[in-house]
């Protein structure tokens, strides 16, 4: 299995723009996002039993988009909904598809893409959706952006299975509605600042993390300040 586990790695590095992400964090390990949470554990059990749930005729998820304030978790949930699935968790970094090569950045996508489904079942985690695989404004790349775009969507829309995508995003605006319907993501959640409550569970799970015993503290008032 460990020899398994290291030739795959050698694959996702020898593509450039894959790389295997260690997913060591669990839904429990992030405050609020209580819909999410809720969401990934019933849709979850799909992939716990396939076959189960295809004799009963359901479908597995295709994926969720993470949206809203940067720093609040998005990254963090990626990881964690990986180690729920019990998938493993791929990134693919955007930034990397391109290079100053004609037709070289094209063909970066289309191998990241099959050396994913080869690799499927998995989790395939996508920061910052918009500024990689978004559309770009104006033109000034010759159409690249937009090849890039569409070649994206159509897989999205044809995907196997075995991949559950999981995207992130800063700003939803600069994504455009054919990216944002029904058939790309299954759900669509949005990522807040944390309220009071999370707050305190969130210095919570740091102190505890640290050795510290929570309830020794008065964790409302430090939320509050």
């Amino acid at each position: 299995i460990d020899r398994a586990i290291e030739a795959k790695k050698d694959a996702l590095r020898k593509t450039g723009v894959l790389e295997y992400s260690p997913s060591e964090h669990q839904l429990d390990d992030i405050a609020g996002l209580e819909r999410l949470k809720a969401w990934l554990k019933r849709r979850g059990a799909v992939f716990a039993d396939p076959e189960r749930a295809q004799e009963f005729g359901l479908t597995p998820p295709r994926g969720i988009l993470l949206v809203g304030v940067p720093g609040c978790g998005k990254s963090l949930s990626a990881k964690a909904v990986a180690s729920e699935l019990r998938l493993p968790l791929i990134r693919l970094d955007p930034s990397r598809l391109y290079t100053k090569y004609v037709g070289e950045t094209e063909e970066n996508l289309r191998r990241a893409i099959k050396t994913a489904e080869q690799m499927a079942p998995i989790v395939l985690w996508i920061d910052e959706l918009e500024k990689g695989l978004g559309p770009a404004d104006g033109g000034g790349d010759a159409g690249l952006s937009s090849r890039i775009f569409g070649t994206f969507l159509s897989w999205m829309q044809d995907k196997p299975d075995g991949v559950f995508l999981v995207a992130t995003a800063n700003d939803v605006s600069k994504l455009p509605p054919e990216m944002l319907r029904k058939g790309r993501f299954d759900e669509i959640f949005f990522v807040d600042l944390p309220d009071a409550n999370d707050r305190e569970r969130i210095l919570a799970l740091h102190l505890d993390k640290r050795g510290r015993d929570p309830d020794s503290f008065d964790l409302t008032a430090l939320a509050a300040a």
